[in-house]
């Protein structure tokens, strides 16, 4: 796994400050179906956390001494994907799941996953690509029952740069969130960069939580397929020209989800740096 760690050390290189875990589809259900047990399932999602935390020491333990650099110790977040990305059928980006899938089901999937990263002590927990209100509601009421002191972010997606991927308004969304002192920030990933500014200046509307966007190039994900399909998208002296827009209009955390690079990571980091 060194090589997973070094992926960690390139994007802390280019400036990043939170290490964000590979634990986005890392599922229980998941390992066991490809033959783990259920015991080294845990030990992998664990040591998702660790590998990213010993990346980030490693780093600041060669820069610390240099403030002239910039850098800042980096966070580690462990990333929850949602039901949608277990499934891995694209519905993360549809919002739709069966008619049996209810919020004790979505808290059952979620709960031992949210126990053994928790164990695991990451700074942060990231909840990302959340379809649909259903699902964001389980995540709060999981950090409720199971007492979590870590500060958490709730990250949707959305397909329309209206609503969540599922037709819900994000009022509706984030009127559950609104009432939960567990949920520190809400916000965007995985979306074009492109509907970025329009959802910022919407959920400052709706919300005295810190807002996060982390869009992905604007490549489009077909889901069934399992493939990206060729698109417009932007490059990194766009996310440079664009991170300074959000951050103007209200977003405290600016990064970059799929099909971004360390480069991308990068020209963000460099421009609101420079600004700082």
């Amino acid at each position: 796994m060194v090589w997973k760690k070094e992926v960690h050390l390139e994007y802390l290189e280019a400036g990043a400050d939170i290490l964000v875990t590979s634990s986005y589809q890392a599922t229980l259900p998941g390992f066991v179906s490809k033959g783990l047990s259920i015991e080294e399932g845990e030990l992998l999602l664990k040591k998702s956390v660790k590998l990213a935390a010993e990346a980030r020491d490693k780093f600041w333990d060669a820069v610390k001494s240099n403030p002239l650099r910039g850098y800042n110790r980096a966070l580690v977040a462990a990333s929850i994907g949602s039901y949608g990305a277990y499934l891995a059928d694209g519905s993360e980006y549809s919002g739709y799941y069966e008619p049996d899938v209810n919020l004790e089901k979505l808290k059952d999937f979620h709960r031992r996953r949210l126990q053994v990263l928790v164990e695991a002590g990451p700074d942060l927990l990231a909840f990302e690509t959340i379809p649909n209100k259903l699902e964001a509601q389980a995540c709060i009421e999981l950090l409720e029952e199971e007492n979590i002191k870590i500060p958490s972010w709730i990250c949707f997606s959305s397909v329309d740069g209206e609503n969540a991927p599922s037709g819900e308004s994000f009022q509706e969304c984030l009127e559950i969130i609104n009432k939960s002192n567990k949920v520190n920030a809400v916000g965007i990933n995985c979306a074009p960069p492109h509907f970025i500014e329009s959802l910022i200046c919407k959920f400052k509307e709706l919300t005295e939580k810190f807002v996060i966007v982390y869009p992905n190039s604007g490549e489009v994900w077909d889901g069934r397929a399992k493939r990206w399909l060729p698109s417009t998208c932007f490059d990194d002296d766009k996310f440079e020209l664009f991170a300074t827009r959000w951050h103007d209009l209200g977003a405290s955390l600016i990064g970059g989800c799929c099909r971004t690079t360390p480069s991308t990571i990068r020209a963000i980091s460099k421009v609101l740096k420079e600004r700082e």
